[in-house]
């Protein structure tokens, strides 16, 4: 007969030791957890004890008394004119440069090929706009050397910077008005301006005027421009317009003709270059 196996006493051994030392480490963990938990329950507590506060700004935290106050509206006045500058300042550097110009023409040039939604106004805008980049950088970079540098560099006040800023772009607006001999448009809206001495030059002409100025002055140049794109095309719709009235076909569209024949023409004298060029050079160049 054989005797009982002598592995079970070693077994039992090795599950004790095994339970033990498991029951060492949970004590030990248990340990940890409870050193790294006191100190994270002291601050909570703490901050649980403390009252709940908020600090506003010195002008909010002065009351109404400081907000009817002189140095109260001046400070409004402040925060009120910034954010209406920033409202509209997309607005103001469109009026104040070739933008308008191009933006029409190309628009009138759609109109003349006769593509009602190609390309589409997204296109054209991004044209117009990069166009307008490409001519305004030395008027904006004057600006930035003039009045917006010197600034920043606390060399001179926020009038002077304001009045040295604005100089290369009253310039800028000034020579597009001369060029296109549309003088009359100023003298027209002086005569609408607060009474003030006869401007002897461009710089004594007030702001508010010469701005509504180069707009009217931009908006005759830019029709002037699309009259001599329509031409040709308006030429073209006759002559299709003729040709199918002599052959009878009176049902059908001349336009519907035309358009391809104005596209054709259109890309084989190579528009799209003749009239970007055409723009660029119509506008006074910078210096």
């Amino acid at each position: 007969m054989n005797s009982p196996c002598p592995q079970q006493p070693n077994r039992f051994r090795r599950a004790a030791a095994v339970l033990s030392a498991a029951v060492r480490c949970g004590a030990v963990w248990a340990v940890i957890a409870a050193a790294v938990a006191a100190p994270i329950e002291a601050a909570a507590q703490e901050s649980a004890n403390q009252p709940l506060t908020m600090k506003l700004p010195d002008g909010l935290a002065a009351g109404p008394e400081h907000w009817t106050s002189p140095e109260g509206l001046s400070s409004s006045l402040q925060v009120m004119l910034l954010m209406t500058v920033l409202s509209l300042a997309p607005a103001i550097l469109l009026m104040t440069t070739c933008f308008v110009r191009i933006v029409v023409v190309l628009g009138l040039l759609r109109q003349a090929i006769g593509t009602q939604q190609l390309p589409p106004s997204q296109v054209i805008t991004a044209l117009a706009l990069f166009v307008t980049l490409l001519v305004m950088a030395p008027v904006w970079k004057q600006v930035y050397t003039d009045g917006v540098a010197p600034y920043t560099n606390r060399e001179i006040s926020l009038e002077q910077a304001w009045e040295q800023g604005i100089r290369p772009v009253r310039r800028f607006m000034s020579m597009q008005i001369e060029r296109a001999q549309n003088s009359d448009d100023v003298w027209l809206l002086m005569q609408y301006a607060p009474p003030q001495e006869p401007p002897k030059t461009y710089d004594d002409v007030p702001l508010a005027v010469l701005l509504p100025a180069y707009m009217l002055s931009e908006l005759k140049v830019a029709f002037l421009i699309g009259f001599q794109i329509y031409l040709p095309f308006l030429i073209l719709d006759m002559v299709v317009a003729s040709v199918m009235v002599s052959m009878g076909m009176l049902m059908l569209p001349p336009v519907l003709i035309s358009l391809p024949f104005k596209l054709l023409l259109f890309v084989l004298c190579d528009g799209w270059h003749l009239i970007v060029g055409m723009l660029i050079e119509s506008i006074e160049p910078f210096s």
